[in-house]
């Protein structure tokens, strides 16, 4: 079998990560991983049960009834939950928000780690989350922390608010940013972190264009492609 390689990218909210790994991934043809889409199966499969999220007991206990599996079509990542392709289904804004509650859970974390860590067993791979080469692949190839002040990402998200007709004033998008962010850094299971060995990359300054040539630049400095 030939050597596959493993890139990790963590960051805050914001920071860019899954429109980076994604170029960065195609570029080199490597599998871009969507960490946040694995969550979001689970929540989607919590929110069929008719389960709470504060009913811990009952999301453990569904866990097991579980089999989550991951495929790629022309590039695209398919979830599929006991089966059935659920890509679509987990995109919904009830499903992303029962996801942001579900994914702090240390029994869901627990549950989808070998999930994550198979996929970059059998192919080359750009993991991104928040914990992705502090506990998901520790032993990655390349890791990379990728980050930007706070303001710089809160104005990204505000201008994509924008776009999606959304009325969010900056402000608010700012606070949200930086509490995200708090509780991000100090949640009790897998908080947010840069990794002793990763390489720090703030794009504050850098156009996206930009932020994907250093992206690029840092993976084949440290890989012999």
């Amino acid at each position: 079998m030939n050597k596959v390689y493993s890139v990790a990218i963590d960051g805050p909210a914001g920071a860019g990560k899954s429109t980076m790994a994604r170029r960065a991934a195609a570029e080199l043809n490597f599998v871009y991983v969507d960490t946040g889409a694995i969550y979001r199966t689970i929540a989607y499969a919590v929110l069929n049960n008719g389960i709470l999220p504060e009913e811990t007991d009952k999301i453990d206990a569904l866990l097991p009834q579980l089999k989550v599996k991951l495929s790629w079509k022309d590039g695209v990542q398919h979830m599929y939950l006991n089966g059935a392709d659920v890509s679509k289904k987990i995109r919904l804004p009830e499903v992303s928000s029962m996801a942001s509650k579900v994914s702090a859970l240390p029994s869901v974390r627990a549950f989808l780690l070998d999930t994550q860590r198979n996929v970059a067993k059998t192919n080359s791979v750009i993991m991104d989350g928040r914990d992705i080469g502090t506990v998901v692949l520790p032993d990655a190839d390349v890791k990379i922390y990728l980050s930007a002040s706070a303001e710089v990402r809160a104005k990204r998200r505000f201008l994509e608010l924008q776009e999606q007709g959304r009325s969010d004033s900056y402000e608010d998008v700012l606070k949200d940013m930086i509490e995200r962010d708090y509780r991000d850094m100090h949640r009790q299971v897998a908080p947010l972190k840069q990794a002793d060995d990763a390489v720090l990359l703030d794009t504050s300054d850098l156009s996206l264009e930009d932020s994907v040539a250093a992206l690029l630049h840092i993976i084949r400095e440290r890989i012999d492609l």
